[in-house]
């Protein structure tokens, strides 16, 4: 059976834009020596799987370490695009199906969940974030306005095009709901003098954010609280709300109750903006190409993707009024190459980072997983097959909408 699959694999390979070469359990190597890629084989099962561009179950043998990889990771990518069997956006593998339905069976999105399952994710390790992160730890698609920025200044640009977006006034009260490491709540603060206030789930954020506050002097109108969003008290409502890569976190299941709290928290009239990834297809909700199992397992357990189509239903039921949407799928992907260029060039320094953490195997397992997250997301973005819409919406009232007639506002 082996050999039945070498000549059709042979000829599949020869066909790839990217030359790939294929050492098989036994030594035998299929392609050319002196490709860029190569994948080294020690199970047999593997091979059908290559053969048949089943890319989560070999993510996954690359992370338990049952196949290795050798050359770039762009030039990986580049292999994997064309051993793919088609359009991911085009041929929805039911797995988002299958995992919405366990969503609604097992209460996926919990308060006890959603916390274990963040903590999962943003607490791997501080430091290990912080060797391919800009140093602001901005970890959301930077906006690289002039394309001769780096990844730190189209990050500021990001921080700076969210807070134009939202008119931010000095004195207003601003909410970031998922403030990750503080970028942006202390970037309104400080460039926009407002009242701020941060929730996250993630212990590790909230220690860093809370360091940053009273290393600036900002306890007085800055604050960071470990706190679901579904706790944020109501009584004191906020004049501008941002929400920053929480909307995966959310829930298909959830996205309506979670906009009608935003509307809730918001003042008549009010501004959110909601920053997040969304599917490519109407009908595709994975995470990647083809890589939905790889994905929920190793880097972002509970994660869920909508079409900027259902994402505006959910907004509008909810109350909101969307008054602009920007797709940012082209800088999500420069900004994750940037990111896995980072990462790429200090591996040794990040296996002794995660190995001080949790040990040497698990460090080799988890630094092997966000490669393939980081450039395979790249490439993901880079082809379509998912996006990032920043969403700006208002919260109706009886009088005049504050918001412009134009949108030059946002640029000038």
């Amino acid at each position: 059976m082996h050999k039945l699959l070498h000549t059709p694999l042979q000829s599949q390979l020869g066909g790839l834009s990217m030359p790939i070469a294929v050492q098989l359990p036994k030594g035998q190597t299929l392609g050319p020596a002196d490709a860029p890629v190569k994948v080294l084989l020690s199970e047999w099962s593997s091979l059908a799987r290559l053969k048949t561009g089943q890319m989560g179950a070999l993510a996954e043998e690359f992370v338990e370490g049952k196949l290795k990889l050798e050359g770039r990771m762009r030039d990986v990518m580049a292999t994997v695009a064309g051993l793919l069997p088609g359009n991911p956006v085009l041929s929805d593998n039911g797995w988002w199906r299958n995992m919405l339905g366990r969503a609604r069976a097992k209460g996926l999105h919990t308060l006890k969940r959603d916390a274990s399952q963040v903590q999962f994710h943003y607490d791997v390790s501080d430091d290990f974030y912080a060797l391919w992160l800009d140093p602001r730890r901005v970890y959301s698609c930077a906006y690289y306005r002039d394309q001769a920025m780096t990844l730190a200044e189209a990050q500021d640009a990001k921080l700076d095009h969210i807070c134009r977006k939202l008119m931010l006034q000095p004195g207003e009260r601003f909410l970031d709901i998922g403030a990750g490491w503080g970028a942006l709540l202390l970037w309104a603060a400080e460039h926009y003098d407002v009242d701020a206030t941060g929730i996250t789930l993630s212990k590790n954020q909230h220690a860093h954010v809370q360091r940053l506050i009273e290393e600036k002097g900002l306890q007085g109108r800055v604050r960071i609280k470990l706190l679901d969003y579904r706790h944020m008290d109501e009584s004191h409502a906020f004049d501008k709300i941002s929400s920053v890569g929480m909307l995966e976190h959310v829930g298909q299941a959830n996205l309506e109750r979670y906009f009608a709290k935003v509307l809730r928290l918001l003042v008549p009239g009010g501004l959110a903006l909601n920053h997040g990834i969304t599917a490519g297809g109407a009908d595709n909700r994975q995470l990647g190409a083809g890589m939905g199992d790889f994905i929920e397992k190793y880097i972002f357990p509970g994660g869920e993707l909508v079409h900027v189509s259902r994402l505006l239903e959910h907004m509008a039921r909810a109350g909101l009024e969307v008054v602009d949407a920007e797709n940012l799928r082209p800088h999500y992907a420069r900004t994750l190459w940037d990111w896995s260029d980072a990462l790429e060039g200090q591996l040794d320094r990040a296996r002794k980072v995660l190995a001080a953490e949790g040990g040497d195997q698990r460090a080799e397992k988890t630094l092997r997983a966000y490669r393939l997250y980081l450039a395979g997301s790249a490439m993901s973005f880079e082809k379509g097959w998912i996006a990032l819409h920043q969403v700006l919406a208002t919260r109706p009232s009886e009088s005049p909408s504050a918001y412009p007639f134009k949108r030059d506002y946002m640029y000038q």
